[in-house]
């Protein structure tokens, strides 16, 4: 009998699950998810998956202990139903900016998570745009590193004209990502050079621009937006060198704490941002989202029919 695809999907994000099913042309696998009255979670698979694939479907979103313990049981339970493969699919990997020790008697917490997720019996994990690719190095099997460039780029390409398109990097550390994304749409690219406040926390200063943005359409690019102090104080200061107009675009759309209202009083016209966490409570019309499901299940389907999942992105998902 050939094996069979099921995706579960947890709590943190049910409607980006869905979309995904629906790209793949599959159901959602039942399961039964609840929490006993002290907090811990239950779960049951409602089907057979005995020698078949699963997918196990959670972003890190909200509660992001939760998210990642949930996934963890869906995991563990995929595993003693006998299943033939798991994959964790993490759309925005929980704790991914913990990724090094940058001080002493610090974790390195997203080695943490991805060993939790191994220990639980992931034979395989994909994520969407890690903040840093020496995460893949943590796991000791296949790791599917997705970029969400092609869905950009496209809009990019649908709504921006690359005459006049200055692509800027926020900081010196997404350089490259900001020279991968001039290269794609053949226009130049500026660098803000930032320095975070010594005296207010999550506050980042501006302080100087390199590159030509004067009457230019000025697009900044990230992996995350968080409480969005990085990102807005790199707008203003576009804003101040004579950009024309100034639009934001990242993968992971967090927007903790004051980063709705630093959006709304910021130099920029619009925020594009994928749908890798829940974005339907966040109220800002400067905020527009793109949906990253069918990447997701393009990869999902290369890595069930044995596949390879860098072509789909012509071998340049790597750091």
């Amino acid at each position: 009998m050939e094996h069979q695809l099921h995706l579960l999907g947890g709590r943190a994000h049910t409607e980006l699950a869905q979309k995904i099913a629906d790209e793949l042309g599959v159901e959602l696998s039942p399961v039964k998810l609840d929490n006993f009255a002290d907090g811990e979670i239950s779960c049951r698979i409602g089907e057979s998956v005995r020698g078949d694939d699963v997918f196990v479907f959670q972003t890190h979103a909200s509660n992001v202990n939760d998210a990642v313990m949930e996934q963890a049981i869906m995991i563990d339970a995929a595993k003693r139903a006998s299943a033939s493969s798991i994959t964790a699919v993490c759309p925005y990997l929980g704790y991914a900016r913990q990724d090094r020790k940058s001080n002493g008697r610090e974790p390195i917490s997203v080695r943490l998570v991805v060993d939790i997720l191994s220990a639980a019996g992931a034979d395989r994990i994909m994520s969407v745009d890690l903040h840093s690719g020496q995460t893949q190095g943590f796991f000791d099997g296949p790791f599917d590193h997705l970029i969400a460039r092609p869905i950009l780029v496209d809009y990019m390409t649908k709504n921006f004209s690359s005459k006049g398109l200055v692509i800027v990097s926020p900081d010196a550390g997404r350089v490259k990502v900001a020279e991968r994304y001039g290269s794609d749409l053949g226009c130049d690219i500026a660098i803000v050079h930032k320095q975070r406040s010594k005296v207010k926390n999550n506050y980042v200063e501006a302080k100087y621009l390199i590159g030509n943005v004067k009457n230019k359409t000025c697009v900044v690019i990230d992996d995350m937006i968080d409480t969005a102090g990085t990102i807005c104080a790199a707008a203003d200061l576009l804003a101040e060198h004579g950009a024309k107009e100034v639009y934001g675009m990242t993968t992971h759309g967090l927007f903790s704490g004051p980063a709705i209202e630093r959006i709304e009083k910021s130099a920029f016209k619009k925020i594009i941002v994928t749908d890798t966490l829940p974005q339907d409570k966040k109220k800002s019309k400067k905020i527009e989202v793109l949906t990253i499901a069918p990447l997701i299940a393009s990869a999902i389907s290369a890595v069930y029919t044995r596949d390879s999942v860098s072509q789909i992105f012509d071998g340049q998902n790597q750091f």
